[in-house]
């Protein structure tokens, strides 16, 4: 079946977490994807755990870019290609000659998205970071506290995903202006801009109001809710670490959720009356339905809320989603991927369906340099001596 972009081959110079993330997206869609790497590390590494969910359905090819010939390599695959990505700092690219502007005179329709951590302009565009540096400067880490207000950590890097997800919507744009024209660009993606975009309502209140952020616990931020936090419940066999996150707005809502619970008489004290007596008495009610929660299987719990029409859910550790979440394997969400060696590993799957054209996940993340003959050879032409003299003298390595 045609995927929606086969046809499509990117030059892919990320690594990391944002980056391949980008191209990732677009190598699931159908793009020829040719990640440019390093010297090669151990035999089979990358092939399982988090690097090779990030590096499925794409090539690799190891060429030293220290060399001049390693990087004429470089440039003659960006010649035949239509997107040339990367995630380093502004420089970096520019100091190879294969920034925009000395690819663009050799292929004028060639697509450059460089997606650097603040951008090519201001005075700290050359600035090095990684995803829990441009979190702090969102603002995302002092937000991240615990009761006491001590740091609690920040969790995964939401800067790569953010990032990520941008850059590819950024290539599918720069495709799609140069479909109507003809002619390729510069996609200037900073990916600090893009995790301050989706910090949420404290970016509102910062722009309006100008007020100093505060953890926000487990207030609702985005409007009034009481109950609205997060209730230990019931072991599930040797797991006593079960939660659920319950989270009332209406009048309505909180009706539904008082049936549910078994209507105590509590919950018709005339402190919890109204939304926002229930709001002013939080700490009281939250003390009621935790032990109500104690009580609860959590599951349960959560579908009998939901089917109530109560926003309920549960928190969920790595067995809940790997093996025990029902939605995930209704829709086959985990992807198996067979390894070179006989066995298997899975990887996450592909989030939008695509009726007509959907993504799919074909191959393993590959061996570093292992698309070195087929890039080197049917790519570009050299013949099998051009390809030992290349490695010889250290430009590419086998």
């Amino acid at each position: 079946m045609t995927r929606s972009l086969e046809g499509i081959r990117v030059l892919d110079f990320t690594w990391v977490v944002a980056g391949p993330v980008a191209t990732r997206i677009l190598a699931d869609h159908g793009a020829e994807v040719i990640k440019l790497e390093r010297r090669p590390g151990p035999l089979g590494a990358r092939q399982t755990g988090l690097q090779g969910d990030l590096h499925r359905n794409k090539r690799s090819i190891a060429v030293n870019m220290g060399a001049a010939s390693g990087i004429a390599i470089a440039r003659r695959l960006a010649q035949i290609s239509d997107i040339v990505m990367d995630n380093f700092s502004a420089r970096v690219m520019r100091s190879w000659g294969m920034d925009f502007a000395s690819l663009s005179a050799v292929k004028p329709d060639i697509i450059c998205v460089s997606m650097s951590g603040l951008g090519h302009t201001g005075p700290r565009s050359n600035y090095v970071s990684y995803g829990p540096t441009l979190q702090a400067l969102a603002g995302y880490t002092i937000l991240m506290a615990d009761g006491s207000g001590e740091p609690a950590g920040y969790g995964y890097s939401y800067a790569d995903m953010s990032g990520g997800y941008t850059g590819a919507l950024a290539a599918l744009m720069a495709l799609w202006h140069r479909r109507r024209t003809g002619r390729g660009q510069f996609v200037d993606l900073s990916q600090f801009e893009a995790v301050t975009s989706v910090i949420g309502p404290a970016l509102l209140d910062i722009s309006v109001n100008g007020r100093t952020q505060s953890p926000p616990g487990y207030q609702s931020q985005e409007a009034p809710a009481a109950p609205h936090g997060i209730y230990r419940c019931r072991p599930l066999g040797d797991d006593d670490d079960r939660w659920i996150v319950i989270s009332v707005h209406t009048q309505a809502e909180w009706d539904r959720f008082v049936g549910v619970i078994g209507s105590p008489s509590w919950a018709y004290d005339a402190k919890f009356r109204t939304l926002y007596l229930r709001t002013r008495n939080s700490v009281e009610l939250d003390t009621q339905v935790a032990r109500w929660a104690a009580g609860q299987v959590a599951e349960d719990a959560m579908q009998r809320l939901q089917q109530a029409g109560v926003a309920a859910g549960v928190v969920a550790n790595g067995a809940d989603l790997c093996a025990r979440d029902p939605q995930l394997q209704a829709r086959e969400f985990w992807a198996a991927v067979p390894l070179p060696d006989g066995t298997g590993t899975h990887v996450t799957g592909i989030p939008m369906r695509l009726s007509a054209t959907p993504g799919a996940v074909r191959s393993p993340s590959p061996l570093i340099g292992e698309a070195n003959d087929y890039v080197l050879g049917d790519l570009l032409g050299l013949s099998r001596a051009d390809r030992a003299a290349l490695i010889a003298e250290g430009a590419v390595w086998p």
